[in-house]
């Protein structure tokens, strides 16, 4: 159908443009809304999308499940180890201070360690709930 190519290309298009605000909305997460989790949900998004129109063989393809059973643990990782180094330093767990020369630029720094946890355990998560939900071999 006609049609069919059109949504194809249609979300061919669109795909990076939502990874571009996924970067946005995780980057600016310092400064207003937005974060880890909304954009670890759009990134999910897109590869939901991808599976609605091309098919779930095809997202797997994209983001394998075994990728994704290794990123949502990982993310949990990275945001347990960014508190370790201001342990070491004798200062609390999460004290971000060790991650810069100044407050500000450590702050910086230190929110965006979490954040990067957060982005990747939120969007592997939810791309495995949504395999999960339509894997057809357990049905």
């Amino acid at each position: 159908m006609k049609s069919d190519v059109l949504l194809r290309i249609g979300v061919k298009l669109i795909l990076p443009y939502m990874l571009v605000f996924a970067a946005y909305v995780q980057l600016h997460g310092d400064y207003g809304p937005g974060g880890g989790f909304q954009a670890g949900v759009i990134v999910a998004g897109m590869v939901i999308v991808y599976a609605l129109v091309f098919g779930a063989k095809a997202a797997r393809q994209i983001a394998p499940v075994a990728l994704v059973e290794r990123l949502a643990p990982a993310g949990v990782l990275i945001f347990a180890a960014t508190g370790v180094p201001s342990l070491f330093a004798g200062k609390r767990y999460l004290d971000y201070s060790v991650f810069g020369h100044d407050a500000l630029h450590a702050h910086e720094w230190g929110v965006f360690l979490v954040e990067a946890g957060v982005i990747t355990t939120v969007a592997a998560t939810l791309i495995a709930i949504f395999y999960a939900l339509t894997d057809r071999e357990h049905s």
